[in-house]
């Protein structure tokens, strides 16, 4: 609940309090004998999500904009008004959502001075790379803890929705300043970890779990962004701690950020663009979702004539914000498209291997590993995750075969691969490798 507090202008008494009894709202009023500009103080408790539908009706009925409203955050009121007055909005609203005035506060109050979010920035970017070189999640997850991002993301759709262009330009300078600064710093770091020998330096960067996870983006990662801006919105409307919203949509950024930064610093272009990509992409969704989200709750700008042009000037950012994602999507589609054709064409490779070495002459043999090797595309190197990048095709099958020493299967490699090709329509070529098994009793 809140406690609302007026400060009436000078004849505008009567209209103030006309307007709360007609509306069945418990207040008090005190004489205001501090100057001349105000003539009383109005205090009454509300419902949260009654603040702002009182507020513009006291406006419409002749309060003026010189009044002065202070909304205090209170913990109970027992009268028996009170609870009429919740059941009333509750069912009128059907939606928990704060004051536009509040949530404004709360947009501006999110984000952080710049050095102190330049810091953070810093520290959270350096963190989340040494976390996923160690390939350490706890330490990935404590980085997104003290990333201060959620701020920025949230204020850009704030004023977006709410006409309050100095707050839109702000989030939308942090965001940027907040994506470079991450990236700088995260480059930094792991240069300096590559060319100090602080990093064993024959390892493969893509064969570590928490790198080689945002080197395929699909359509999935965009879902935890939309997910996450609209999350956000929804916590910060509803007047409640927004801090693990705030983790979910570091989640989205910054380990993708810190896997930029490891590929610069590896020399691993390919790395940089998917990761990359994927950073652009949450970036671009998260605003998306929240500009949308926050329409959806029915928040509008203060006056009524700016109700048009804000509603022309947010469908433009709406649509400049599709149009990106759309562009970026066709990445993630073809991500997506390729890991399916991948997963497909192993499945099947699978199938037929294992039809083959079931008939009679190859009952003695028993697979033991298949692996299906790829060529063109973006070069990645040879790491198993490379199948899943797009414009991949399968090069070669790799069967290693466990047989006893005296079995003997010459045309084993040429029967794979007739009944591979008639699986999966594709001629590749196929290599087995033996390893002699003994099965003599111990």
């Amino acid at each position: 609940m809140r406690l609302v507090q007026v400060s009436i202008p000078t004849g505008e008494r009567q209209t103030v309090v006309e307007t709360l009894e007609s509306i069945g709202i418990d207040y008090f009023l005190t004489d205001e004998a501090g100057g001349r500009k105000y003539t009383a103080i109005a205090t009454f408790p509300l419902p949260q999500n009654a603040v702002q539908s009182v507020i513009d009706e006291l406006h419409d009925a002749g309060l003026s904009d010189d009044a002065h409203t202070v909304i205090i955050d209170a913990e109970t009121d027992t009268s028996r008004e009170f609870e009429q007055l919740s059941r009333r909005y509750d069912a009128e609203s059907g939606t928990d959502r704060i004051a536009r005035d509040e949530i404004l506060t709360r947009a501006r109050e999110l984000s952080p001075r710049l050095r102190t979010f330049v810091f953070m920035t810093v520290v959270s970017a350096v963190v989340a790379t040494a976390g996923m070189l160690i390939d350490s999640p706890a330490v990935v997850v404590g980085s997104m803890v003290i990333a201060p991002l959620v701020g920025p993301a949230l204020s850009a759709g704030v004023g977006t929705v709410l006409n309050d262009q100095g707050l839109f330009h702000r989030g939308v300078k942090l965001q940027l300043l907040g994506v470079l600064v991450a990236i700088v710093s995260s480059t930094v770091f792991a240069f300096v970890v590559r060319n100090l020998y602080l990093f064993p330096p024959n390892t493969d960067i893509t064969s570590i779990s928490q790198i080689s996870g945002r080197l395929t983006p699909d359509f999935l990662s965009l879902i935890v962004a939309l997910g996450a801006g609209a999350a956000g919105v929804v916590s910060l409307a509803a007047g409640v701690s927004v801090a693990l919203v705030g983790v979910m949509i570091a989640a989205a950024l910054i380990p993708p950020i810190a896997a930029v930064g490891i590929g610069i610093a590896w020399w691993q272009p390919t790395i940089a663009l998917a990761a990359g990509v994927l950073v652009l992409v949450n970036v671009l969704s998260i605003n998306l979702s929240a500009i949308v989200t926050l329409q959806y709750m029915g928040y509008r700008p203060k006056s009524w004539f700016q109700v048009e042009r804000t509603r022309s000037e947010m469908v433009r950012r709406i649509g400049a914000l599709v149009v990106g994602i759309a562009l970026l999507s066709l990445f993630l589609g073809g991500v997506t498209y390729s890991s399916y054709q991948s997963a497909q064409f192993e499945q099947q490779t699978n199938r037929a291997v294992e039809s083959v070495l079931s008939e009679s002459n190859y009952q003695q043999a028993e697979k033991i590993e298949l692996q299906v090797q790829y060529r063109g595309g973006l070069p990645i190197g040879d790491s198993a995750y490379a199948r899943n990048l797009p414009f991949r095709q399968p090069d070669r099958v790799v069967v290693t075969v466990g047989r006893p020493a005296d079995g003997r299967y010459p045309e084993l490699a040429d029967r794979l691969h007739d009944r591979i090709e008639r699986r999966t329509g594709q001629d590749v070529p196929v290599q087995v490798r033996y390893v002699e098994t003994d099965e003599s009793a111990a």
